[in-house]
């Protein structure tokens, strides 16, 4: 058996055991912060990360090498019904690759949506959100393209937004080839790809463009400065930490960057008025759970159609371990059926 498959194996097995070995083989107590109570799963995971290196003493080719591997172990299987093809997306700077996901019971109605991985702006690929494009595909009943846009420090801010914003116009534009209708695309991400997708429904009303049919933000980062109650409850929390937060954007933000820039901090833009309806989803044992949660209150205040979940036993990065957190998986379908009530305008009617 290859080693990468051995080591899934492994960790499916040891993940399947009942809540209260895992939580003695994590240290026999339970997690309860904030509030709120870890999944045992999750508390064995970050027992065992607690063993490695801190992303934070790696370099971000180290960290990218170890983001993928985790990625392969903990990910879920490809999703049945559901079948994809690599793309090839034009831009300024060449091209930018990118993955389609079609499913068998794609509504043609549905708009294209556009996916943006996490990974703080410094790692992460097609395959870190890999199994969650596929359930979103799925349950949505919609075309997904997953977007592989450029990583910093070598392609430092806003180089990542720029390609997420280009892949968006260009699925709009190309809708037709997707089965969806023509000039309709919708826009998702989970971290710093929610990040993007927030700055794309804000950059498109500052250029007069039509608003994204719906906005899918997924643990995102709103505010690069955030001093809020989360940053120091969860400070320490796995697999996201405080430090962890400001590696990142260490890499990801050049010297001249301004943090309150709206395009790096959207949560700091004055007007959120008119933006496309919104699925906000956040993890309870993640730093960054207010900024998402008082985000959505903006938007609401604002008028914008939101509906808001929180998970709280999560952690930030959820959508990554579906193969082996079974509650990440119901989550993951829960969202992608938030996302379907919000193109057929269920969420719109409920707020009106």
């Amino acid at each position: 058996m290859p080693g990468g498959s051995a080591q899934r194996f492994l960790a499916r097995t040891v993940l399947s055991l009942p809540a209260p070995i895992l939580r003695l083989m994590s240290g026999g107590s339970v997690v309860y912060r904030g509030g709120r109570t870890l999944d045992p799963r999750l508390q064995f995971m970050a027992a065992q990360a607690a063993h490695m290196p801190p992303m934070t003493t790696l370099s971000p080719e180290e960290a990218r090498r170890a983001s993928a591997q985790a990625a392969a172990i903990y990910g879920g299987r490809p999703e049945p019904g559901v079948r994809t093809e690599a793309l090839t997306i034009p831009a300024a700077h060449g091209s930018i690759p990118a993955r389609a996901y079609r499913p068998e019971n794609q509504d043609p109605a549905a708009p294209v949506i556009v996916f943006a991985h996490f990974g703080g702006g410094v790692i992460g690929d097609l395959d870190t959100c890999d199994a969650f494009c596929g359930i979103l595909a799925k349950l949505a009943r919609a075309p997904v393209v997953s977007v592989e846009y450029r990583l910093a420090p070598e392609h430092r801010f806003p180089a990542g937004l720029e390609d997420v914003l280009g892949a968006f116009r260009y699925a709009r534009e190309h809708a037709a080839s997707f089965g969806a209708p023509a000039g309709h695309a919708a826009i998702g991400g989970d971290s710093m790809g929610g990040n993007f997708a927030a700055v794309v429904c804000q950059e498109l009303r500052r250029s007069g463009e039509p608003q994204p049919a719906l906005q899918l933000l997924i643990y995102p980062c709103v505010d690069v400065v955030s001093e809020t109650a989360s940053m120091a409850t969860y400070a320490d929390a796995f697999p996201l930490s405080r430090a962890m937060m400001e590696w990142f954007m260490g890499h990801y933000m050049g010297p001249g960057a301004d943090p309150a820039d709206p395009r790096l901090s959207p949560i700091r833009e004055g007007d959120l008025s008119g933006l496309a309806q919104a699925v906000i989803v956040t993890a309870g044992f993640d730093p960054l759970v207010d900024q998402g949660e008082a985000y959505a209150k903006r938007l609401r205040a604002a008028g914008v159609p939101v509906a808001y979940r929180c998970y709280d036993s999560q952690a930030h990065g959820f959508t990554a371990f579906t193969g082996v957190v079974p509650c990440a998986d119901v989550a993951c379908r829960e969202i992608a059926g938030l996302v379907r009530e919000g193109l057929e305008g269920r969420i719109a009617r409920a707020v009106g």
